[in-house]
């Protein structure tokens, strides 16, 4: 299953209506590897400082914090709803593909945990609507897909119906309502910002990184993706005075993994989550090259590209990466204060495979 579509509509700085139409791709012949089913399944979002590359993200993520458990991140807590906006609420939209199927499932909240509104279609045909506000919905159409049986009396008033829902029916792994809460189940956000691997979803708790690769036995292969990667450096298990073990640069005296640089720490994360990426069904690396060489940064998106099937969104101020040699144009994204739109939708041009992408940019050519 794949996400076509998004919009969301006074959250944060997003005051009026912002979407992202993954379905909306042009006829290109190269690097085709960047769809899915013809729908784009890596994509970078570029955009000034300060415009909301990072809160879009936290938008795409919204939807974890009443569905599934799992972990948040309290930057979302605060200033919920459009500073600037008289609205009292913020409206969510998700269209996901799932074969020929189409489910649409949208949603109003007054903060991260509070919904107002839920509704759910499928194929253009409505599954359910409820108001939180009033307790009142359209359910006349529940039996269509087996879901008449449910027992509301002792519904909580604030969990989602679609939650509610999968928790409480034995519905096939087929159903639509099991289809989302398993994508939304594997969605995951994530940035490396100095030591930190902070994220949100996928997980309920936090583990530490060198803890996993010694369990798993990854100590070899982490040391040959340091090294193609660029970090020459021989990695070993060491046991420590209280007998746990961890993770060393192998020199005559061992350093620490918890000292390596910010680049290598950024590569650590993402070395944890490739491992992952078997169970991750959306994935949003904010600042993905924040702390990478320009090369390593190429082999990062290539990797994504090649080697890993999940739908990756990428932010980035690197535009040695708006090329044609890596994605297509439509697989590039420019985020501004009133829209976001990729660069074929951009600019009146017919851009071409010989197209210098960064220097059509640079150049104002994708400005408004």
């Amino acid at each position: 299953m794949r996400l076509t579509y998004f919009s969301v509509e006074n959250f944060k700085n997003f005051s009026k209506l912002f979407y992202i139409d993954f379905s909306k791709v042009k006829d290109y012949g190269f690097n085709t590897s960047c769809l899915k089913d013809n729908i784009i399944k890596n994509a970078i979002i570029y955009g000034k400082n300060a415009v909301g590359k990072t809160n879009f993200g936290f938008a795409l993520f919204d939807i974890t914090y009443h569905l599934v458990d799992k972990l948040k991140d309290p930057r979302v807590l605060i200033n919920y709803l459009n500073a600037d906006s008289e609205k009292k609420e913020a409206s969510f939209c998700y269209k996901f593909q799932n074969k020929n199927d189409v489910f649409v499932y949208s949603y109003r909240k007054t903060n991260a945990e509070h919904l107002t509104y839920e509704c759910l279609s499928v194929n253009g045909k409505l599954v359910f609507s409820f108001d939180f506000q009033e307790g009142k919905g359209d359910f006349s159409h529940l039996s269509e897909f087996g879901l008449n049986t449910l027992n509301w009396k002792y519904r909580d008033k604030d969990i989602s119906l679609i939650r509610y829902m999968a928790n409480n029916l034995a519905l096939s792994s087929d159903h639509p309502i099991m289809k989302i809460m398993n994508f939304v189940n594997g969605m995951l956000w994530f940035c490396s910002f100095g030591n930190g691997n902070q994220y949100v979803g996928f997980s309920s708790k936090l583990e530490q990184i060198p803890d996993f690769i010694i369990k798993e036995g990854y100590v070899a292969e982490f040391q040959d993706f340091l090294n193609q990667n660029g970090v020459n450096e021989s990695i070993t298990k060491a046991v420590n005075p209280d007998g746990s073990s961890s993770l060393y640069f192998k020199h005559k005296r061992l350093i620490p993994l918890s000292m390596a640089s910010s680049g290598t720490n950024a590569l650590i994360a993402f070395f944890y989550w490739y491992k992952h990426s078997k169970g991750i069904s959306f994935l949003f690396i904010d600042e993905f090259d924040a702390f990478y060489h320009y090369e390593l940064a190429e082999n990062i998106v290539k990797l994504l590209r090649d080697k890993i099937p999940v739908q990756a969104v990428l932010t980035s101020h690197n535009t040695s990466l708006m090329t044609n040699r890596f994605m297509r144009p439509d697989c590039y994204f420019i985020l501004t204060a009133d829209k976001i739109v990729s660069l074929p939708y951009a600019t009146d041009r017919e851009l071409r495979q010989g197209h210098n992408l960064e220097k059509l940019y640079m150049n104002g050519e994708f400005d408004e």
